[in-house]
């Protein structure tokens, strides 16, 4: 940490500070300096207008020197949980990156740039910061499951009753929440786990699991299928 922002700090928490440890200065004297120092201190900070939102917690992945006041950015610059879940999401984003070098098209930078916006859109939320911390996880989650980034359980193939050779094909993954894929013909589904009950949801997708069976949902108001695991 730069020694301007220790001495904020301190000033900012009432605790004396000396360059000098050894210094043979009375205590008035040390209290006199100490405060003169802080005071100044304190008037260039509000007369130079650093954001409030920039402290010396844990940093984002990005510089929040320049972002906006009042921004979904600003929030995230302003505290350490979402401010980990954004140095998570840049790490995981990399490691997906590597993972989609032979992707045609390439869609991850355009679905990455669309949940950001997406992201942004917490400031319509009556609790901003906890659908930012929704976001970060939902979409942490995605690209571990989606690029395979963390231990799996699977495949598991399911026969399904609505035709003859019907399955579905899924893979559990240990991300926060649980996911899995789910794969039919050539359509994938990712779903997340919200409860303990073994339910799975998708976009338009669920999953009901229950021991060797499990009632199975493709599509937006489709008929249940009912399945068993072979």
């Amino acid at each position: 940490m730069p020694p301007s922002q220790t001495l904020a700090l301190r000033c900012w928490h009432g605790t004396p500070y000396s360059e000098n440890h050894n210094t043979r200065a009375s205590p008035m004297t040390v209290l006199f300096s100490y405060r003169t120092v802080c005071k100044r201190l304190l008037l260039a900070i509000a007369t130079l207008g650093i954001p409030a939102h920039v402290h010396a917690g844990v940093a984002p992945s990005f510089d929040c020197t320049h972002v906006e006041a009042g921004s979904i950015e600003a929030d995230i610059c302003a505290s350490d949980d979402l401010a980990i879940l954004d140095r998570q999401m840049d790490e995981v984003y990399r490691q997906a990156r590597q993972k989609a070098t032979d992707q045609h098209p390439p869609t991850l930078a355009a679905e990455q740039r669309g949940w950001i916006k997406g992201r942004n859109e917490c400031w319509k939320s009556p609790d901003r910061m906890a659908c930012i911390r929704d976001q970060y996880q939902l979409r942490i989650a995605e690209l571990q499951a989606l690029y395979r980034l963390v231990a799996s359980d699977g495949p598991h193939v399911y026969g399904c009753d609505d035709a003859p050779g019907s399955e579905v094909v899924i893979t559990r993954f240990k991300t926060t929440p649980p996911t899995l894929v789910a794969e039919r013909g050539d359509s994938v589904s990712l779903m997340y786990l919200f409860d303990g009950g073994g339910v799975y949801q998708g976009r338009n997708e669920t999953f009901i699991e229950r021991e060797d069976a499990a009632t199975v949902t493709w599509g937006y108001g489709a008929t249940p299928m009912q399945c068993r695991k072979r």
